[in-house]
């Protein structure tokens, strides 16, 4: 059993398996043999799941698990097996792998083919998935399954782009109505190549006591207004995110939208420090932007006020790629990711709405999305136009004046 009050230094001695559970939900640091010793010392399991505001009982079963299957030599990769790759959200990443060695387990009992996985946190970037096909160009090399969100990896076509339309990967999932969330939308691939399982969404936060008499933003071109440059926080490291946030951005208002974007930029942070940035001394972002998930964080009282907005949340999908030549093995591990529990999983404790037709996502009538849309795929080099776009936002974003300038034209601006 693991104690929760042991340090997590302790626990990775006793049970050296436990690491790469630690380091791919939120605890990189302890992938580092000198960090795990000096900061892995100082911190409790306790202590740590409650600051990263995890749930104790759901991580603690998956560093059991991970002991346990240690134990059984359960995670060795076998020669000729299924080989399933990609990033989990990580609000959701515990319970679902969870479910996941529970459907490996009931397929061994069964004596079902071994299935070799290496499911992340998408906090670890994807850089390991692009390992998987770097220099591959045989598609029998490729691993039979991918799940992460994101366009620049699966349309980019130096990577997995480079496959698409060539009949390597099938959507598995097959037609079984749209979720009543994406009404009107078309999120299904009319090529019938790419799954997407479910999406994030990106909304606004706003400060109230930071908007000085400007009134709160409502929609995206609200954002793009002189008035909010200086004054919105990005999730820039969010690669999946801050790509579809450029690219809708780019499709919608040009290359004078992406500028106007970077010129509203006061900072990067990530979600979890967004929702404290009413905390901040000075600085403050008067919105942020960010994933739908972390508004719920938001403490009751708080100046914060999450907005959806009303032209819609720009949505990341979470993408699922399956190899066409592997589909009758792959099916039941397809059914199980497009399957209603794992949909409800994603949908009411991550707030990931799902496109699973008999989830509700819990979303009012009036929280719509705002989606790429396959013609626009089709007709671009997304990681082309992506580099175009970050080119546009890192320029403007540095043409502003900061420091005693910015303050300057603010209380110029305040004079006015």
């Amino acid at each position: 059993m693991i104690d929760q009050d042991a340090t997590l230094y302790e626990i990775t001695e006793m049970n050296p398996e436990t690491i790469p559970v630690f380091s791919s939900n939120g605890f990189p640091h302890m992938a580092d043999p000198v960090k795990r010793s000096s900061i892995g010392k100082t911190i409790t399991l306790k202590t740590a799941l409650l600051l990263k505001q995890m749930n104790p009982e759901a991580f603690i079963r998956l560093l059991e698990e991970s002991v346990r299957r240690a134990g059984e030599n359960r995670d060795v990769i076998r020669d000729g097996a299924l080989n399933v790759v990609g990033l989990l959200p990580c609000p959701v990443r515990l319970p679902l792998m969870e479910k996941w060695n529970d459907f490996l387990d009931e397929r061994e009992q069964a004596g079902f083919e071994w299935v070799n996985h290496e499911l992340r946190a998408a906090s670890m970037g994807l850089e390991w998935v692009e390992a998987n096909i770097d220099g591959v160009e045989n598609p029998e090399k490729l691993p039979d399954l991918f799940i992460s969100a994101g366009f620049d990896l699966f349309f980019d076509e130096q990577k997995i782009g480079r496959f698409r339309g060539r009949g390597i990967f099938s959507d598995l999932v097959g037609p079984r109505g749209a979720n009543a969330s994406f009404d009107g939308l078309s999120i299904s691939d009319p090529d019938g190549c790419y799954s997407i399982i479910s999406v994030v969404p990106a909304v606004f936060l706003v400060n109230t006591e930071e908007l000085n008499g400007r009134s709160a933003p409502r929609t995206w071109a609200d954002i793009l207004k002189p008035e909010y440059e200086k004054s919105v926080s990005l999730p820039v490291g969010d690669f999946d995110l801050f790509n579809g946030i450029l690219l809708n951005i780019h499709k919608t208002y040009g290359d004078d939208g992406v500028a106007a974007l970077g010129r509203s930029l006061l900072e990067s942070m990530h979600p979890s420090q967004m929702v404290k940035s009413d905390r901040k001394k000075s600085d403050k972002p008067a919105v942020t932007i960010m994933p739908y998930f972390f508004t719920k964080m938001v403490k009751e009282g708080s100046t914060l006020q999450a907005v959806w907005p009303e032209d819609g949340a720009i949505i990341s999908p979470i993408f699922m790629l399956a190899k066409t030549s592997a589909a009758e093995r792959l099916q039941p591990v397809v059914d199980f990711f497009a399957s209603k529990e794992i949909g409800e999983v994603l949908a009411i404790q991550g707030l990931f709405p799902t496109t699973h037709p008999d989830v509700d996502n819990r979303l009012g009538e009036d929280c719509r999305f705002m989606w790429l849309g396959w013609d626009y795929i089709a007709k671009n080099d997304l990681s082309v136009l992506i580099s175009h776009c970050e080119d546009l936002f890192e320029g403007a974003a540095a043409s502003m004046p900061t420091g005693e300038d910015s303050c300057e034209c603010a209380a110029v601006e305040a004079g006015s």
